[in-house]
């Protein structure tokens, strides 16, 4: 039996009793609904409210007398300084696709469920309107919503670590002739949950990127052009959909691999199962270095001997709906990217079929 997606709810074991706001940074039009959300939930649902501490330093609201005593009730946190992944019931967002993408890099593990508000340019995943936030919020709270749960990338980077070394007259310590003025010392691991994609490119180099991708560890092409995409569903109507690839619903367990200005007129992109392991390494060959960045952030450079892994996460993102998941995912192909926008052929006049 296949799972119907749009039956997906989201129940409550027990009330939700915190919420974690988010806000756009930098956005003067964000700071009246933005105090609008926080003065019901505080006041009319008496939750317990974590806002990021940098939101709270925006003049405009530290200098607010009126919103003094809502924000005395704020718990607030720092990022990569404060864990707050075990206090969190579900999560409120204000801005556009950038912020869901904040949103999820703040959870590494387990992400509360996501309530998205459109207030940003595109607006692909935040299928909620302010204007009737009130009573779309209390739904929430009483656990009467549908619910799509974004698959998230677990990326694993391992570096060589090395160490520049001070040769004298070519000739180390133990008299042994050295070549090379750098030394491995050692192996440095991080680790990512990516929402969107991981981007392995060419960076400021002129020359084409030659990186191999390895499927479950065998080898099973060699990337030589701009650079290679690998993204989840959710990642699909983004970068991906800009290089050439299919639009796939969250649904689908799925990665999708998405080669960026191949130099090969036969290299199409494909879809892979959710429970393979990819992982991506320069070429031996290759003239130069390449770059990666996750969801477009820690952005850093790739050497000869590093390797990036990539599969499924365990941890997905569990993103609530305004309608339901098929419903909402059309919406926003024909609200956001205009899907098959064209006008309409005329039908023939009574004298011509005649």
């Amino acid at each position: 039996h296949i799972q119907d997606p749009a039956s997906q709810r989201l129940t409550w074991n027990k009330p939700p009793k915190s919420v974690l706001v988010i806000k756009k940074i930098r956005d003067a039009s964000l700071l009246q609904p933005f105090k609008e959300l926080c003065v019901y939930l505080t006041e009319e649902n008496n939750m317990i409210v974590y806002v990021e501490k940098k939101v709270l330093e925006d003049p405009a609201i530290a200098n607010d007398e009126n919103f003094g005593p809502v924000k005395k009730k704020f718990c607030t946190f720092r990022e990569d300084y404060d864990d707050i992944s075990n206090q969190i019931d579900f999560i409120i967002c204000l801005g556009g696709d950038g912020t869901l993408l904040y949103a999820s890099s703040l959870f590494q593990g387990s992400v509360p469920p996501v309530m998205a508000f459109h207030l940003g340019s595109l607006g692909f995943l935040t299928p909620f309107n302010f204007e009737n936030f009130q009573s779309q919020v209390t739904q929430v709270i009483e656990g009467n919503a549908a619910l799509v749960l974004r698959s998230r990338l677990k990326v694993k980077v391992v570096k060589e670590h090395r160490e520049k070394m001070t040769v004298q007259n070519g000739i180390e310590e133990n008299g042994v002739v050295s070549a090379n003025l750098e030394k491995e010392v050692g192996k440095q691991i991080m680790q990512y949950q990516v929402l969107n994609e991981v981007v392995v490119d060419r960076g400021p180099s002129s020359y084409l990127s030659n990186v191999d991708v390895f499927l479950n560890g065998h080898l099973i092409t060699t990337v030589q052009g701009d650079g290679v995409i690998v993204s989840t569903p959710t990642g699909s109507t983004a970068y991906a959909a800009a290089a050439g690839a299919s639009m796939i619903h969250p649904n689908v367990p799925a990665m999708m691999v998405t080669p960026i200005c191949p130099h090969s007129l036969s290299f199409r992109p494909i879809v892979v199962p959710a429970g393979v392991e990819l992982k991506i390494m320069l070429s031996p060959d290759a003239r130069n270095t390449a770059w990666v960045s996750f969801d477009g952030r820690k952005r850093q450079e790739i050497c000869h001997g590093d390797s990036i892994s990539i599969t499924t996460s365990c941890y997905p993102l569990p993103s609530i709906c305004f309608r339901d998941p098929v419903s909402d995912w059309f919406e926003s192909l024909a609200e956001c990217l205009h899907w098959n926008v064209r006008k309409k052929q005329n039908n023939f006049a009574v004298e011509e079929e005649e």
